[in-house]
């Protein structure tokens, strides 16, 4: 038996929880730039330098390119135009012991006149699995992307022009995974470490009356697990794991503070050839806290010119989230083959009852499932490092440029894992710690021409915070949100590449008067290729609104050309 118990810690939950499946990590068959896009894009280049010594096995893509284009948005009240200037690269290497993709593209926006803000974007994922010795394994993955501020705000859907309530997110994690046996015995541990960095807006209240919420700034995180398993009928008919993990997060808003301690145990009966159950229970100490903000003489929190509350040089630390004690759980495993399994556990966790589960299905190679549910208390940086680490290590990359920023569903290749999505992650950046609960579902499609994503999910944030001295207006509160993505790609011949995307966002927030915030959307583009250079046209459409409030549609469009070296 395999030790799964701790897997799942880093990638879902803010405790120990099973990363269940077989590769569920994705490998196949097994103006002026910040100073952290630097580090990121270096981190894109790291993965791919790694795997330069077999690069000669298997597959291998490398696929620089320089790229021009003119955008046209308008909401039918104002037009505007302006010129993109981009460059990225597409990497892959794919062999036995080496598995990276990175996808990276810096745009540059240049306006006529000076209505047009956010004029540079990073947007990029990369995943990398790397066996530098038969047990020794380095995992790492990156992200670049935009997303939202504040969970009450403008949800965009299509990121062209100006865009209200959306920042710059970067996100990195790397960390050295041993597997190896001792007799009849599995050991396994792993470490890993994370940054993740927001470049949020400073933008005043959406709800009259209510308070401006935190902008989250940065946070790194720290994971070190190990187990020990033993499979069944060798000294017991049962399968014995034994677990511990530590987890650690720092946040520089408020220096807020998680750490995580557990212990676990869990057996494992075969009650069929392909059916067993399966038990476990454990002890956790987990502490969330923060430092007291500051107020004004009016009682207002006082911040800096990026919106971000400051601390109370006379306050302290306060907890936001204490517990301490046993959980346990009991659930199935079954696996009536190599391609299908289901693993769902059901228990008492946090003072309340909690279940997780995932189901991976890849009936051949063209086709693979993938539904997943998750518990955990969750701070935002761990959340986020966590979904990169669940997404593949081979990806279908979309040639849509309204549809480059990594920011939805991420779907499998052929042959590949099929997929994972970010949205739960993403639904708002958030200061506060919070309990995370939610499902994914994705679906990939691949064959010949043809190449089709669908995912859908719903996430659920229960947030805590200190009982006073903060003057935080979301603690115990719950943001829920809903979201749908399906694409669809088509190569119509060997130079010559139709897309299309999909997509539908529904966000509430637990806050008194926060309406609802919905959008729907779709684009499409045209690829045509001639040798190295090739011409793109785009065409999207976008409609969000709330509850009560009044809708807005845009539409965009893009006439390009790319250079690939």
């Amino acid at each position: 038996m395999r030790a799964r118990f701790f897997r799942h810690l880093f990638s879902c939950g803010a405790s120990p929880q099973r990363k269940l499946g077989p590769q569920a990590n994705g490998a196949q068959h097994r103006r002026k730039a910040p100073a952290f896009a630097g580090a990121t894009l270096a981190g894109f280049g790291l993965m791919a330098l790694a795997a330069t010594p077999a690069m000669a096995q298997n597959s291998r893509r490398i696929s620089p390119y320089i790229e021009l284009g003119q955008v046209l948005t308008t909401d039918f009240d104002d037009t505007l135009t302006y010129t993109t200037v981009a460059a990225g690269i597409d990497a892959s290497v794919q062999t036995r012991r080496v598995q990276v993709q990175a996808s990276y593209r810096y745009e540059r926006r240049i306006p006529y006149d000076g209505r047009l803000q956010d004029v540079d974007i990073h947007s990029g994922l990369a995943r990398a699995s790397v066996q530098v010795a038969r047990p020794l394994t380095i995992e790492a993955g990156a992200l670049a992307t935009r997303t939202r501020s504040d969970i009450r705000g403008a949800a965009p859907g299509v990121l062209t022009g100006n865009v209200p309530n959306i920042g710059q997110l970067y996100a990195v994690y790397a960390g050295p995974t041993l597997a190896t046996t001792a007799g009849p015995f599995s050991v396994s541990a792993l470490y890993r470490f994370g940054y993740t960095k927001f470049e949020g807006p400073s933008i005043a209240s959406p709800l009259p009356g209510q308070p401006p919420l935190d902008v989250f700034d940065d946070s790194t995180s720290h994971l070190a697990q190990a187990s020990v398993s033993l499979p069944a009928n060798v000294y017991l008919p049962v399968g014995v794991t034994v677990s511990g993990a530590w987890a650690r997060d720092d946040a520089g808003q408020l220096r807020q503070r998680y750490d995580g301690k557990y212990g676990r145990g869990d057996v494992v009966w075969p009650v069929l050839p392909t059916l067993a159950l399966t038990a476990g229970a454990g002890y956790e100490n987990i502490q969330v806290s923060q430092r007291d903000l500051l107020f004004d003489a009016n009682g207002q929190p006082v911040r800096d010119a990026r919106g971000r509350f400051q601390i109370d040089p006379a306050g302290q630390r306060r907890i936001a989230y204490d517990f301490s004690g046993i959980y346990y759980d009991a659930g199935v495993i079954w696996r009536p083959s190599p391609r299908t399994q289901l693993e769902v556990h059901a228990g008492e966790r946090y003072g309340s009852f909690t279940a997780i589960g995932q189901f991976t299905y890849q009936p051949n190679k063209n086709v693979s499932v993938r539904v997943s549910g998750y518990d955990g208390i969750q701070t935002f940086g761990r959340q986020v490092q966590g979904s990169v680490a669940n997404a593949p290590t081979a990806f279908n990359t979309q040639t849509n440029p309204f549809g480059q920023d990594f920011n939805g569903c991420v779907f499998g290749p052929q042959g590949g894992a099929a997929g994972n999505c970010l949205n739960g992650a993403l639904q708002s950046a958030s200061t506060n710690a919070y309990r995370a609960r939610g499902i994914d579902a994705v679906v990939a499609f691949n064959r010949g021409r043809w190449a089709y994503g669908i995912g859908a999910g719903y996430a659920n944030r229960r947030y805590v915070a200190p009982n006073g001295g903060t003057g935080v207006v979301v603690a115990g509160l719950q943001d829920e949100s809903v979201y749908l993505q399906a694409y669809l790609q088509r190569q119509l011949d060997a130079k010559t590449t139709i897309d299309a995307n999909v997509f539908a966002n529904y966000f509430q927030s637990g806050i008194v008067g926060a309406r609802a915030v919905r959008g729907v959307g779709a684009t499409t583009s045209l690829t045509r290729r001639f040798g190295r250079l090739g011409v793109i046209g785009a065409l999207g459409i976008y409609n969000s609104g709330q509850d009560g409030g009044t809708d807005l549609t845009s539409l965009q469009a893009l006439l390009g050309a790319r250079y690939n070296f």
